[in-house]
């Protein structure tokens, strides 16, 4: 059975919203209680936003204030014009996509199909690797294939 009493540190971890850097927030309300948490990096982001909009702290001291760059704060505040709170969770890193099929590939792989008979992934995964020297998983080229609608 999981362990349901995971942290907050653990949870904010697994979502992405963990700051790192909790010690460079040096707003008084992030410091002893209970609600405002340094390590919540939403929390953290949001109430900086709060700071310049409502409090009309500036955005050089807001920034310095929460120990992020005014770059940051302006990416923070596109971010949450754009979708709210949700845009200040950080994006989750990695590539957004097949990185490794291009065009070139694409052709390859359409040239090999046959009308009529269904996509044999594992063996066009095969042929990718032997005559292109690309290590493709066979889930990757049904996918791929899909959406090109084969």
């Amino acid at each position: 059975m999981p362990d349901s009493k995971r942290s907050k540190r653990d949870a904010l971890i697994e979502e992405g919203t963990f700051n790192p850097t909790p010690d460079k927030v040096r707003d008084p309300k992030f410091r002893g209680g209970e609600f405002f948490d340094p390590h919540d990096a939403v929390q953290v982001k949001y109430e900086m936003l709060r700071r310049v909009s409502v409090d009309k702290l500036s955005i050089t001291e807001a920034a310095d204030e929460y120990g992020v760059s005014r770059p940051t704060y302006y990416q923070a505040k596109a971010n949450f014009d754009t979708a709210g709170i949700a845009g200040l969770v950080q994006a989750k890193p990695g590539p957004r996509g097949p990185h490794k099929l291009d065009d070139d590939i694409m052709v390859f792989l359409k040239a090999r199909l046959v009308p009529g008979e269904p996509v044999r992934a594992r063996e066009l995964a095969r042929l990718v690797r032997n005559e292109l020297n690309v290590e493709l998983h066979p889930r990757t080229i049904e996918r791929a294939l899909k959406k090109t609608g084969r």
